[in-house]
């Protein structure tokens, strides 16, 4: 399974890389989407994927017995998806009005647009 999630994160770095390359800013903003989700793909990852139980301590019990599910890396990922979606919401306006100011979303035809 490790395997195969690790595929994927490797498959959404190569397609955000390609996507960022490209010369249309629609094609950048999509690109930074993937990296985001690559991002949060690994740092789940790393964490272990597992069918444990989850971390809960009993009432009459002081610490976890048994195999748990690590909570920190599920709590990294929860914070970087919000910080994710916040700089896809900034670089989507952003690239709105680079647009509206150049007239194309060719990224070459942004070096004209100085005054």
């Amino acid at each position: 399974m490790e395997f195969l999630v690790s595929l994927l994160i490797g498959i959404l770095v190569a397609a955000s890389v390609y996507c960022i390359l490209r010369r249309s800013i629609i094609k950048f903003v999509i690109g930074i989407a993937f990296l985001s989700q690559a991002v949060n793909l690994l740092v789940f990852t790393t964490g272990g994927i597992s069918q444990a139980a989850p971390p809960i301590i009993q009432a009459d019990q002081t610490t976890i017995i048994g195999e748990h599910a690590d909570p920190l890396p599920q709590a990294l990922v929860l914070t970087a998806i919000v910080i994710g979606f916040g700089l896809l919401v900034f670089t989507l306006a952003l690239a709105q009005r680079a647009t509206q100011a150049a007239g194309t979303d060719d990224l070459e035809a942004f070096r004209n647009t100085e005054q």
